[in-house]
């Protein structure tokens, strides 16, 4: 028997749940349209959401483009991640000012910003634990981050569509959200109707459901949700085998391959900006020109830039084959080695946002091809990067 009740609600519903948040001191955090993609950004109400929109990805493309409904949840994912929210790409960790002829320091408070995330994919909750981990499940805690995952409430969403990048299967990471949420929606849109099943994951979830006077679901319509989302499965055009990764890459560091797998490579850095899960960064302390105060602020960062890996002396990765190789291999290997599992959840977002359209899960079936070839003695070849 299940914890909690699954409830039924029309799209304008969503409303009670935002006006809720929002007399607590709550923003609502949702995708929306804005310069022709779906981006996570502050949203008022349901009419902020993408309806009726969907979008069309590939390897180094993506567009907008109208569905035959108005499905609010028609999309899969965009530029943005939640990491924005919870690992802000810019924040100023503290600031001095020069006081009475003495340096005074003020630390940064964020602990009363309080968000709703409204509309998180399996992929993108797991991402975010994969996150709860580096940040705060270490010797080393990040006070920054942990605060505002306190104050985050999650309203995820089941994928119904996968796009063309989309991977999740392979990682296990989707297409189904089955922990890590509050609630979690079920778009529905059949010839009974336009509607939204949503199950509590959070004591909290089932008290709001339940104090905002949704009526529970019928066995009718759960077992339709059911079969929308159970249907995603079977909708899937990538997918690679990555049982034997961890080890297959930490043997092929020396691989030629390398140079060719990253010869369209344009060190960019688009692929870890749009990552959900890459967490590399940069501290800078700065003034103002009359030295009455100065900030120290934490900047997002990239293995792909020649600067990242400058220690005295010089740059320890100076070609575009040794920074890819260290972006892959520590995605799907050695991070493994460092927090017990791998850093990608198969969203297809570096797919997507690469200029030139390198495709991760392509170049992991060149490397298993070169494997192959080694042991059947038809070898690329060993050499230097």
């Amino acid at each position: 028997m299940e914890k909690f009740k699954s409830y039924y609600l029309a799209p304008e519903e969503l409303n009670k749940i935002f006006d809720y948040f929002k007399t607590r001191g709550y923003k609502i955090a949702g995708p929306t349209v804005k310069d022709n993609a779906i981006v996570y950004d502050e949203i008022e109400s349901v009419n902020d959401l993408p309806l009726g929109w969907t979008d069309e990805q590939g390897p180094g493309s993506y567009r907008l483009k109208r569905r035959n409904d108005e499905a609010l949840f028609g999309y899969v994912v965009g530029p943005h991640s939640w990491k924005k929210f919870l690992f802000p790409p810019i924040l100023t960790l503290w600031e001095a000012k020069r006081e009475n002829g003495k340096f005074k320091i003020y630390e940064q408070n964020y602990s009363e910003e309080k968000f709703v995330f409204v509309g998180v994919r399996a992929c993108e909750i797991s991402a975010i634990l994969i996150q709860d981990k580096i940040f705060g499940g270490g010797q080393y805690v990040d006070p920054n981050y942990l605060r505002r995952r306190e104050n985050a409430f999650i309203i995820a969403v089941n994928c119904n569509e996968p796009g063309n990048n989309c991977f999740c299967l392979s990682t296990g990471t989707g297409p189904k959200v089955l922990t890590g949420y509050d609630i979690v929606l079920t778009e529905v849109i059949s010839e009974s109707g336009h509607y939204l099943i949503a199950k509590p994951g959070s004591d909290l979830g089932e008290e709001i459901l339940a104090s905002l006077g949704f009526r529970e679901a019928t066995t009718q319509e759960i077992d339709e949700a059911d079969k929308v989302s159970n249907e995603a499965v079977n909708k899937f055009r990538k997918e690679v085998d990555l049982s034997d990764v961890v080890e297959m890459l930490q043997s092929n560091y020396e691989n030629p391959l390398w140079e060719k797998v990253s010869e369209k490579c344009l060190t960019c850095a688009n692929c870890t900006m749009v990552c959900p899960t890459c967490f590399c960064h940069t501290v800078e302390d700065v003034t103002d020109l009359t030295g009455q105060s100065a900030k120290r602020v934490r900047k997002w960062d990239s293995c792909f830039t020649l600067e990242f890996s400058y220690i005295h002396g010089g740059s320890v990765r100076y070609s575009t084959a040794s920074r890819y190789r260290q972006w892959m291999t520590h995605k799907l290997s050695t991070w493994k080695n460092q927090f017990g599992m791998i850093g990608c959840v198969g969203c297809g977002r570096c797919i997507t946002w690469c200029p030139v359209g390198i495709d991760i899960v392509e170049n992991v079936k060149l490397f298993k091809e070169s494997e192959l070839k080694l042991k059947t003695g038809e070898s690329y070849g060993r050499g230097n990067t």
